[in-house]
């Protein structure tokens, strides 16, 4: 089972650090793709930013399973 991560006496589920990683990755991958002009071809940027998230956040948890 997946334990708690104790943060000076703030207990955080074991997913919050890998949610923070992603997010930092992600503003990363957006910064990137708007200075390339890539986002001219996505049809909803929203959405695309959410399936770039969802798949940091895969990738992230997926390199850290031991």
């Amino acid at each position: 089972m997946i334990g708690d991560l104790t943060l000076y006496g703030i207990y955080l589920p074991a997913l919050a650090l890998p949610l923070l990683a992603a997010w930092a990755a992600t503003a990363g991958l957006r910064w990137l793709l708007g200075r390339a002009g890539l986002y001219r071809w996505v049809w909803h940027r929203s959405l695309f930013n959410l399936a770039l998230y969802v798949i940091a956040l895969w990738a992230i948890v997926l390199a850290t399973k031991s």
